[in-house]
């Protein structure tokens, strides 16, 4: 293993600059399953790192680890085995902690967004008597619906209103609130991935603008319909599942909606700097995953010539 073990804790860095230029160079759906796919790897590969740490703090009083990982030849494959392991413990539970209760409180507040809607009729739209202005996205239950209130709908013009609904339409068919709820379990597992969390949300955002302005054929519909929205929507009460207004970059998504449309593309050319950028994320990746893999079974074959597990 050797200092190869804390090498996944900090290649998070390498997606940094990636982070930045995905959401101005990349097409806004490229970019969302490729800032969110790096952020998963990476978050569990130093997860699986802090838990090999832990191992070498068996031989700690009081410790519940079986007797035999303090076996001498455990604790020499875990480099400073004392400090590293003392420091891994809280730092595990803290990333299971924290991890859990994002779990529960998203599953929380979708459950009482559904049971709020129960009394309504099962239609795809749900038009709340509302006169807080919200409109967002809510996936599951008996099927998915977009959810909008009546004080939003009177602020928007006809064609700004079918921007709204596209743009709702199109968090539901691509499935956004996974790869959101996936950057952000990301984020809480390892902080050098807050960028990449961040970045997702914008995209995502930006994937649905895309996708609406392509359904309602006016790409300045769409981002009047953002303006407008986020002038007058003060939040919505589900804050974990994605919305028209959603917190952000407003001005820099109506920006990219009154420019030209995105170019789709599979993966940059690594000759531009978006490209030199993911290449490099995805070498840091690729090392982060090898070496929490290397450092995985060499773990397991030392505690099986230690001790049967």
């Amino acid at each position: 293993m050797g200092v190869f073990v804390f090498l996944p804790l900090v290649l998070p860095l390498t997606a940094w600059p990636i982070a930045r230029l995905a959401e101005q160079r990349l097409h806004p759906r490229t970019a969302t399953r490729l800032l969110s796919g790096l952020a998963v790897v990476m978050a569990v590969c130093s997860t699986v790192c802090l838990g090999l740490m832990v191992v070498g703090t068996a031989q700690l009083p009081g410790n519940p680890l079986p007797d035999g990982w303090s076996d001498p030849e455990v604790r020499e494959a875990v480099p400073y085995d004392e400090i590293a392991g003392k420091l891994a413990i809280p730092a595990l539970l803290a990333v299971l902690l924290v991890c859990g209760r994002t779990l529960w409180r998203h599953g929380r507040l979708r459950r009482r967004a559904h049971l709020a809607l129960a009394d309504l009729p099962g239609t795809e739209v749900a038009v709340l008597p509302d006169e807080v202005p919200y409109a967002y996205a809510l996936p599951g239950g008996r099927r998915d619906r977009v959810v909008v209130t009546t004080a939003l709908l009177s602020c928007l013009e006809p064609a700004e209103r079918r921007a709204l609904f596209a743009h709702e339409r199109a968090h539901l068919a691509a499935r956004h609130h996974r790869f959101l709820l996936a950057a952000q379990l990301a984020a809480r597992a390892n902080p050098f991935l807050r960028p990449l969390s961040t970045a997702v949300s914008y995209t995502a955002e930006r994937w649905a603008d895309e996708e609406a302005a392509q359904a309602v054929g006016s790409r300045r519909a769409v981002a009047s319909a953002i303006g407008k929205a986020a002038l007058v929507s003060r939040g919505t009460p589900v804050p974990v599942l994605a919305g028209l207004a959603a917190p952000g970059p407003v001005p820099r998504r109506v920006a990219a909606l009154l420019g030209p449309a995105p170019v789709p593309r599979t993966w940059p050319s690594v000759f531009t700097s978006v490209g030199l950028a993911a290449w490099g994320a995805a070498a840091g990746t690729a090392v982060s995953a090898l070496s929490s893999a290397n450092s995985a079974v060499t773990m397991v074959l030392i505690l099986y010539a230690a001790t049967p597990l």
